[in-house]
């Protein structure tokens, strides 16, 4: 095998970091925050909705998955569209529409009502993820994107610690409604902001060496689309990513049922160590992300063993969890199996965008979104729900290491190309 090679110290980008830069990562990262507050406020109420409405654990599944689903569908086309209409604009509508549909679930009569409201919640996140790092990474330097991509994806942990916290707070005093009017709002008000604080054009001319390639500019789409999936290792990539996000899809929304009906908690109780758990998982995505830059600085091949140690390190915690009766030291291994579970976010990200030109980043991370919706974060709450129909959830949680077994292998099948597609896609 050839010696080491550093791909990862490229100079695209802005030489360093500007106030502006943190300026526009933290408004995205606010909006990321409110995007997944309103995807995770479901769970923190699902108590009360199975009682209130009598539905099944498949049927409860389905409305938290049903997100995902419609992520996964439109994420790409939307994504496309966002890089060639202007990121920053598109953005903002996201923001507005996921608010709008978060407002029409607080008002929702059934599971029907409900369900519809939560279809046109994924509508507006479909593409946020992918291109509101696609932003991000294009106003910081190169050599700063594992942690970058890891900081930014965070803020859907964080949104998730939020909705699940603020969410069975408020709808243990003032009921499941108001928790959704409460989230569909403050969503709103970001939105609008948005687009009156980040300038395309300003943003644009950070990244002076894509010569105005990216951030919107048509120009920037003669990159060819099939550099997406051209190479072993992206694919690979992609497909490793979505398995881990199986069980980082199913835990976090199924956590606060869990606790209510395993521990006894209530609804609010349940939603704050819930909280507390994701909190775990947030702060896991960013510290294994910057992991990944440091230990991979001029080992570009090293992201590839810290990926599968997130992988297996999630497969043992959670399995000897699940063998051990209710308490402390079940929840301190859950808390470790949710650190390590996202952990993957950041070196597949640094690995999707180093093997794909930067002119189709936004693309390139909607692929990448596509792949985490609809091999991992969809069907997972769906699945994990109706084998809970049939086993429990403890029996379903039992399952859930064998995704993560999987994408273990899986990245350990790109040792045999990933240097080489890396000095293909720098000579691209």
């Amino acid at each position: 095998m050839a010696g080491p090679i550093s791909i990862d110290s490229g100079h695209e980008g802005p030489a360093k970091g500007s106030a502006y830069s943190w300026i526009v990562f933290a408004l995205s990262f606010g909006l990321l925050i409110s995007d997944y507050m309103a995807r995770q406020v479901l769970n923190a109420v699902f108590p009360l909705l199975k009682v209130e409405w009598h539905l099944s654990d498949g049927q409860l599944g389905l409305l938290s998955g049903v997100v995902a689903v419609m992520v996964g569908l439109l994420t790409f086309p939307l994504s496309l569209a966002a890089d060639r209409w202007g990121r920053v604009r598109s953005l903002a509508l996201m923001a507005v529409l996921w608010s709008l549909a978060t407002l029409l679930c607080a008002v929702a009569s059934g599971f029907g009502e409900m369900l519809v409201g939560r279809a046109l919640v994924g509508v507006g996140e479909a593409a946020y993820g992918s291109v509101g790092i696609a932003v991000v990474i294009s106003v910081f330097p190169q050599r700063l994107r594992a942690t970058l991509a890891a900081a930014f994806m965070a803020g859907g942990l964080f949104g998730q610690v939020l909705g699940v916290g603020i969410g069975g707070t408020i709808a243990a005093s003032h009921g499941w409604r108001s928790a959704f009017m409460a989230i569909g709002v403050a969503g709103l008000i970001l939105g609008v902001l948005y687009p009156l604080l980040v300038k395309e054009r300003r943003i644009r001319a950070m990244a002076p060496q894509t010569g105005g390639r990216d951030n919107g500019d048509a120009a920037g789409m003669s990159a060819p689309l099939r550099a997406l999936v051209r190479s072993r290792s992206v694919r690979l990539a992609y497909l490793g990513s979505g398995l881990q996000m199986f069980a980082a899809g199913a835990m976090p929304v199924w956590l606060p049922s869990f606790l209510n009906r395993n521990y006894g908690y209530a609804v609010d109780r349940a939603g704050q160590v819930a909280a507390l758990l994701l909190l775990a998982c947030g702060t896991g995505m960013v510290v294994c992300g910057m992991v990944s830059d440091r230990v991979a600085q001029h080992r570009p091949e090293r992201k590839i063993s810290l990926a599968m140690a997130y992988c297996i390190g999630t497969a043992a915690s959670l399995a000897l969890a699940m063998a051990l009766p209710a308490g402390v030291a079940q929840l301190a291994l859950i808390g470790l199996a949710m650190f390590l579970v996202a952990g993957t976010t950041g070196p597949a990200g640094a690995m999707v965008a180093n093997l794909t030109p930067l002119a189709i980043h936004g693309s390139a991370f909607a692929t990448l979104t596509l792949a985490n919706n609809l091999i991992g974060l969809a069907p997972g709450p769906i699945v994990t729900g109706r084998i809970a129909d049939a086993l429990g959830l403890a029996g379903a949680f039992r399952i859930l290491p064998l995704s993560c077994i999987a994408a273990a292998f899986t990245f350990a099948a790109m040792r045999r190309s990933y240097l080489a597609d890396l000095a293909t896609a720098k000579g691209t």
